[in-house]
């Protein structure tokens, strides 16, 4: 009697082992930069999620006795102006400039990305609205507009979270519309307009499907544009306050270290170097770089 392989078992398998092998599709397909920018997304993400649980002692506790103290087998990076471990306040600062400008990218990018498909299938005054109140914003220097919201209301996190969203969601809008105007001209798009079809429908199940990998490539420049807008914000003691820090914060507090070369500034500032260049080199090396989305707010 030949012996029968369960249907369900069967069925589970082959969905595993083909996303398997697409991701190994595409990890072959990776330049040698691009596998390096994946590594460094991928070391800040991990660092960002759980730094703080990695730290080797408690972010505001003061540990040396000497300021500025260089490497040593108990402080792997030194100590800051205070004798805190710079270790432990790098791994407690990527949390808040990892976790502030993932959120705030995610947030800008949906926000214009569903702007500019309202605008795309609505009727021309709609999009004519939105788009002239897109251009006023844009037309503002974003470092100027992040630092009129942050005087008008604050520094909280969730304010920074939604002023940085706020600072680039213009941007996110004119990438997305410009791709979801030319895919509304497809003929598959007119298709569906001549069969009945919703506007609610051509903009989720039409278009948007097919707007998604730009999209994402902008999304990819909308967190580095914010972590740099974030670390600028904290340079001038505007952006995360005391007791937190980002890493921006920890290059302004020990930023009378910079004559001595303090790892105490030059850890931070290297940290927000790797992160933003792996960023970048991902973003180059990803399917249909040649068509590269640029740009800035």
């Amino acid at each position: 009697m030949t012996p029968t392989v369960p249907l369900r078992e069967e069925s589970m398998a082959k969905p595993a082992s083909t996303a398997a092998s697409r991701v190994r599709h595409w990890l072959s397909g990776l330049s040698t930069s691009g596998r390096v920018g994946l590594a460094l997304v991928i070391l800040w993400l991990v660092l960002g999620a759980a730094g703080p649980l990695l730290a080797p002692y408690d972010v505001g506790a003061f540990v040396s006795p000497e300021v500025f103290d260089g490497m040593s087998a108990r402080h792997w990076l030194g100590s800051d102006y205070l004798g805190r471990d710079v270790l432990s306040r790098l791994l407690s600062g990527a949390q808040y400039t990892v976790g502030l400008a993932l959120a705030s990218a995610l947030l800008a990018s949906a926000t214009g990305a569903g702007l500019a498909l309202t605008a795309t299938v609505s009727p021309r005054w709609v999009d004519e609205v939105i788009s002239r109140f897109m251009d006023t914003l844009i037309s503002i220097p974003s470092k100027v507009f992040a630092l009129v919201l942050v005087a008008a209301f604050g520094s909280s996190l969730a304010l920074l979270l939604l002023i940085a969203a706020a600072t680039y969601t213009p941007g996110a809008f004119r990438i997305a519309r410009a791709l979801a105007i030319n895919l509304n001209q497809m003929d598959y798009v007119q298709v569906a307009y001549a069969r009945g079809e919703g506007r609610l429908y051509i903009a989720t199940a039409e278009i948007m499907p097919n707007m998604i990998h730009p999209v994402l490539a902008d999304f990819g420049l909308r967190f580095v544009f914010i972590v740099l807008l974030l670390s600028g914000l904290s340079f001038l003691g505007l952006g995360v306050q005391p007791p937190n820090a980002d890493l921006g914060s920890l290059v302004r507090e020990n930023i009378s270290g910079l004559g001595d070369g303090a790892l105490a500034i030059l850890a931070p500032a290297m940290a927000i170097a790797t992160l933003t260049i792996g960023v970048n080199l991902l973003i180059d090396a990803l399917p249909g770089r040649g068509r590269r989305i640029t740009g800035g707010r």
